[in-house]
C-alpha cells in the first residue's frame, strides 16, 4: 500500500475509478473512500458524500469496516474547477489522521490531476504518490 509514510501506492485501476467518478459527478464534488485490509488495497467505494454524508451511510461503512477488519485506507474527494490541494473546508473537516487523503482536480479536464496529502490537526502533508503502472 505505502512505500513509506511520505508515499502512497494507488493502483492504476482505481486512480481510472476516481477520475471516472469524478466526471460522472461534476459540476459537484465526488467522494468515496479506499479500503484495505492487512495493509493491502482492497475496494474503491462511491459515496454520497463524505463530509455531509446521506443519513447513516458513514456510519454503516464504519460499522462495516469494525466488523469486517478493514480499514479506510484512503478517502478521496474532487475538485471540479480547482486544483487538487486541500481546501480551507477540506483541512477543517478533516477527521482521519491516520487516512490519506486523495484530491482529484478537473480543472483542467483533459488532463486530470490526483494528489495525496496526509492532514493531521490542521497541517497538511503531501505524500508522493506512485503507482503499479
Amino acid at each position: 500500500m505505502t512505500g513509506s509514510p511520505a508515499e502512497f501506492e494507488l493502483p492504476a485501476a482505481m486512480r481510472e475509478e476516481i477520475i471516472a467518478h469524478a466526471r460522472t459527478e461534476a459540476p459537484r464534488e465526488c467522494c468515496g473512500v479506499i479500503l484495505s485490509k492487512d495493509g493491502e488495497l482492497i475496494e474503491l467505494r462511491r459515496l454520497t458524500n463524505f463530509y455531509e454524508p446521506e443519513s447513516g451511510e458513514l456510519y454503516r461503512l464504519v460499522v462495516e469496516t469494525d466488523e469486517s477488519g478493514t480499514e479506510i485506507a484512503a478517502i478521496y474527494h474532487s475538485h471540479p474547477v480547482s486544483r487538487a490541494y486541500p481546501s480551507a473546508r477540506d483541512v477543517e473537516h478533516a477527521g482521519w489522521p491516520e487516512s490519506v487523503y486523495l484530491i482529484c482536480s478537473l480543472e483542467h479536464p483533459d488532463t486530470p490531476v490526483i494528489r495525496a496529502f496526509r492532514i493531521v490537526d490542521g497541517a497538511i502533508t503531501e505524500l508522493t504518490l506512485l503507482s503499479d503502472n
